[in-house]
């Protein structure tokens, strides 16, 4: 592959909402650079990108995928991104390593939910965005409505349309480039081929009046180029491209295109736009690193000399490269076959070949150099999120911090001896994405897999069938709860006592039983005095009561927060034993603890569910309804975050239910606060319905 330097680098993320045409873009840019002889198609299962045998069957983008090409003696790194709530959390660790984002936008549907969500993770990590409004051949298709919706939605940053399309639906056949005022026509042959002429006279009112409102927002950026603009009253080309690429890189605005990327229209402006306007890794933001040595945070600069450092954002398991790790190179260079070391693990890795991704293939690199995004196969150690760097030189990037899983299921092998195979492969599919997470329940003793949405688990069911050849059934995983007492009782005296015929078995223990505070756990206080019970069968006491604490009397649940006092007993110098003593306090506990008002303990969690303003009364109305207690709500920009205490046992299907009352637009967090009693009018239902599970 021909050798670029820093300043001809490009990284392209493409992002936006499922559906939108992100994919269809790229396949067109990697036809009209060369990189592909056909056009692909997700419809028909012909995509580079989408290469996934669950991408094929179900037409989206699950998991991204990259490839390069060349543009005008430009090499453009692109990453495509998944659009869908399930997989968006992979979009966000793509934005962190791209230096420009472009936003595709249908002009059938206008801005969407995760549209919304990619344009926020650009304002965080301050990446330069052009939107690209996509599907101008679709029927309903609608620029300015298209326009409108971005300005209303998208709002942190003005943009600023620079093409208008011709002509729209079935009849869309190019765009006016504002800048030049000139047409590009396409033939309506998927070829790309298109003529540059003269702005149809239909159009040319409306493309003046746009192009002097475009130049008044573009002068905007440069007081030169303002001063000039008010003494001769127009730009030429190169004041507009360079005001252009100004005000992207600063974030004044975001330059808005069109085209149909199906059609393969509107795609080699959208490639010199990209060249053009988008950041070069040095002219991009610096990225910051803590430095190993000296705790001191530090600048990389993207320079071929100088210590090398690096990040890896994607792990990707491929079936014949093996595991495949993915990074962005910040400063240096490295060669094949070298070593380096990762500060994040503190442990050196010996690489290989260094590739270049083209979706599932991997093209082979003499070398990669700062600004590079390139893969490496079979790192023993590395996982996503690591630093590679210079071990004299050691820098580590903080990682992307990724959301939360969201819903859980039970997972059940279909076939016996198959539960060692579901954690191995698991763990091999949470390496490729790390928002899966994997446990076993120490209480119920389910293996849980928890994930981003039910379609996000489904994907995972049918990654592990394909791939590793294990089949499970998923369940709604069982409520942890507990149980404890409410009153002390003195004095549970119980004698266990057997006689069969020669050695028989004689143990009698006197506890007190008492309630301890929410949380505190078990307590054992050994308080005998004189000699009736010998001290060497105490532990075989405590033993009982530990295995006694593990069922308790109500519905079977480990029994919490409570003190013995075991104060006095009995023996008897031939039939007493361990075991007896042991029997004798399982039975004196369970007798204390159905004296002493047992109750149900069931887990709170503690939520923060983030919604717009509108949907702000319906949600804390469910939350109340699910028995939940709202402790407060504070404003993040047009959205509104209530915190509140739920049940578990009301929110085990809360993600479908959020996703129904917001139209998608709605995001939750929880994890485990603490312990509260069961309602009594919902204690018998519990009781019940643990009785039949025996």
């Amino acid at each position: 592959m021909k050798k670029f330097g820093v300043k001809e680098i490009r990284n392209v993320g493409i992002f936006g909402h499922g559906g939108d045409g992100k994919t269809s873009l790229v396949e067109a840019i990697l036809f009209d650079t060369g990189v592909n002889n056909r056009l692909g198609s997700v419809d028909e299962g012909t995509s580079v990108m989408d290469y996934d045998q669950e991408e094929i069957n179900r037409k989206i983008t699950i998991s991204s995928s990259l490839a390069h090409a060349e543009w005008n003696n430009h090499k453009l790194n692109l990453i495509d991104t998944p659009g869908y709530a399930n997989f968006i959390a992979d979009a966000r660790a793509c934005m962190r390593v791209v230096d420009g984002a472009v936003i595709v936008v249908g002009a059938n549907s206008g801005v969407k939910v995760q549209t919304e969500a990619v344009w926020e993770y650009a304002q965080e990590f301050e990446v330069p965005v052009l939107i690209y409004i996509s599907k101008m051949d679709m029927e309903r298709a609608d620029f300015q409505k298209a326009l409108d919706d971005v300005r209303k939605g998208l709002s942190s940053i003005p943009p600023v349309p620079v093409q208008l399309p011709v002509g729209a639906e079935a009849e869309f056949r190019g765009v006016v480039d504002l800048i030049q005022m000139k047409a590009y026509l396409y033939k309506d042959d998927l070829s790309g081929k298109f003529e540059l002429k003269e702005v149809p006279d239909e159009l040319m009112d409306e493309a003046a009046k746009r192009r002097e409102e475009m130049i008044e927002t573009l002068v905007e950026t440069d007081d030169k180029m303002m001063e000039k603009y008010l003494e001769e009253g127009d730009l030429d080309q190169g004041d507009c491209y360079f005001c252009l690429k100004k005000g992207v890189i600063e974030r004044k605005f975001a330059p808005i295109l069109c085209g149909a990327s199906t059609r393969n229209m509107g795609i080699q402006p959208l490639l010199d736009m990209v060249v053009m306007g988008f950041p070069s890794p040095q002219e991009g933001k610096r990225v910051s690193g803590k430095n190993a040595k000296t705790g001191e945070i530090e600048e990389q600069e993207a320079m071929e000399e100088g210590p090398f450092s690096a990040f890896v954002f994607k792990t990707i398991a491929d079936p014949y490269a093996g595991k495949l790790t993915v990074f962005r190179v910040y400063s240096g260079m490295i060669n094949p076959d070298s070593t380096i070391y990762n500060s994040t693990k503190r442990v050196k890795e010996r690489i290989g070949q260094i590739y270049a991704m083209e979706g599932k293939k991997q093209k082979p690199l003499g070398l990669a150099m700062a600004g590079d995004i390139v893969a490496v196969a079979k790192l023993k150690e590395t996982t996503t999120g690591d630093t590679f760097c210079d071990e004299k030189n050691p820098i580590t990037f903080e990682p992307t911090k990724l959301p939360l899983p969201i819903i859980s299921f039970a997972l059940t092998p279909k076939s016996k001896g198959d539960e060692d195979k579901i954690t191995s492969a698991l763990i091999r599919l949470s390496e490729e994405d790390p928002t899966i997470s994997l446990s076993r329940d120490e209480q119920t003793g389910q293996i849980l897999l928890s994930g981003m949405g039910q379609v996000h688990v489904e994907v995972i069911l049918e990654k592990l069938k394909r791939k590793f050849g294990v089949a499970v059934d998923l369940s709604v995983p069982k409520v942890p709860y507990k149980e404890t007492i409410r009153m002390a009782k003195k004095g549970v005296i119980y004698r266990h006592k057997k006689q069969t015929g020669g050695r028989g078995q004689f143990a009698e223990v006197h506890f007190d039983v008492s309630p301890l505070d929410r949380g505190a756990g078990y307590e054992f206080e050994n308080a005998l005095s004189g000699m009736n019970v010998p001290r060497n069968f105490v532990p075989a006491v405590g033993k009982g009561i530990a295995e006694a604490m593990q069922s308790g009397v109500l519905a079977g649940y480990p029994v919490v927060d409570f003190k013995v006092r075991f104060y006095d007993g009995k023996s008897h110098e031939v039939d007493s034993s361990e075991m007896a003593f042991k029997i004798a306090a399982i039975m004196a506990l369970k007798k204390g603890l159905r004296e002493a008002n047992p109750v149900l303990l069931e887990p709170i969690m503690e939520i923060e569910v983030t919604v717009p303003e509108e949907n702000m009364g319906d949600i804390i109305g469910d939350l109340n309804s699910r028995r939940g207690k709202v402790l407060g709500v504070d404003t993040k920009g047009n959205y509104q975050v209530i915190k509140a205490y739920v049940p578990m046992a009301e929110v085990l299907k809360y993600a479908p239910d959020l996703k129904s009352m917001t139209g998608g637009r709605g995001q939750f967090t929880m994890a485990l606060s603490h312990y509260e009693g069961v309602p009594s009018h919902l204690t018998e239902k519990i009781i019940s319905q643990s009785k039949k599970e025996e």
